[in-house]
């Protein structure tokens, strides 16, 4: 056990508010659970329905199996398409193939998918903000029909080959906040005169507001421990912003990744989790804490989230209930 003074015999936990699963995720996960109950096993998911390990494993013990490549989907089978989208490629791939799909796209995804249709169509040339390699920008970029230029950082807009009276549009990565994307849209906004872009209302509100809380949360701590994956873009935003806020952060799967000697001379630790994290590893990694030593737990008021979306037609005749340990707090 970790030896402590008498004033850190019992550590705090302050719990950020809101943390953990958004609508889009609880969204995804339901599509694959509905889907298992209906048809049965197995279920084929292409690419991580969520970036969570924990997730992903819970839902292979149901019989989901996860495919990166629609060639390992036997025909006919069910596929669910992730939460992160798709490329049209893919779309009409599954459709060649007679493969009925199921598609777990969030709906905030969908709409920047439809801003850049929009926006082509007018004849601007469209700038994507965002991280290369992310699937939900790979699946953005081939939706979009026509060429898509991808820029991460305000030395990419400075980089670009077009002229300034060029007319452009851009949009955004949703795990990106108006925090991440402010500078390169100014940057954008400075080079070309004639651009258009979404309200800053139409950006993931969960990414907003988990970062903001961050925020709040990093005022009142010594720590912060960030519950979520290493392959999660928010994630490790959200481990970023407590760093840059001057508190000791640690992004961390569950209770086993945590390491005492971060705790030496903490009186209050700080936890949030990822918009794809289940609040059944916030509670692991406070099971952790408790086993080193005593600690009270309490919330910090935040933003309270009441969205809800849609799931497709094909599975709404019943309402079974999200299990048990993917549920929110």
């Amino acid at each position: 056990m970790l030896d402590r003074t008498p004033q850190h015999a019992e550590m705090k936990i302050l719990l950020a508010q809101p943390r953990g699963f958004c609508a889009g995720v609880v969204r995804a996960i339901e599509i694959v659970e509905r889907a298992l109950e209906k048809y049965g096993p197995p279920v084929y998911v292409r690419h991580e329905i969520v970036h969570n390990k924990y997730v992903v494993e819970s839902l292979k013990a149901k019989g989901a199996v996860f495919v990166e490549d629609l060639d390992e989907v036997p025909a006919g089978a069910i596929t669910v398409f992730s939460a992160h989208g798709v490329a049209k490629s893919v779309e009409e791939e599954a459709a060649s193939r007679n493969l009925p799909v199921l598609n777990a796209t969030c709906p905030l995804v969908t709409k920047v998918h439809n801003q850049g249709k929009r926006y082509v169509s007018k004849g601007r040339r469209l700038v994507l903000i965002g991280h290369e390699s992310h699937p939900e920008v790979v699946g953005t970029m081939g939706q979009v029909p026509g060429p898509v230029i991808l820029v991460q950082d305000v030395e990419d807009v400075a980089a670009l080959d077009l002229p300034s009276d060029e007319p452009i549009a851009y949009i955004t990565q949703t795990t990106l906040s108006v925090d991440d994307t402010r500078d390169i849209i100014a940057a954008l906004e400075e080079r070309f005169p004639d651009i258009e872009g979404p309200d800053t209302r139409d950006i993931c509100y969960a990414t907003q507001n988990r970062q903001s809380s961050v925020r709040d949360l990093s005022k009142h701590v010594d720590l912060i421990l960030v519950v979520g994956a290493t392959n999660s873009s928010n994630s490790n935003r959200l481990r970023e912003i407590g760093t840059e806020e001057g508190v000791p952060s640690y992004l961390i799967a569950d209770g086993s990744q945590l390491n005492p000697e971060w705790l030496r001379n903490v009186k209050t630790v700080g936890i949030t989790a990822g918009a794809s994290a289940p609040e059944v590893l916030v509670d692991d990694v406070i099971d952790a804490l408790r086993r080193i030593g005593p600690v009270t737990v309490s919330v910090l008021p935040g933003r309270e989230e009441n969205i809800e979306f849609r799931l497709p037609a094909e599975l709404v005749s019943r309402q079974p209930q999200l299990s048990p340990a993917m549920q929110e707090r």
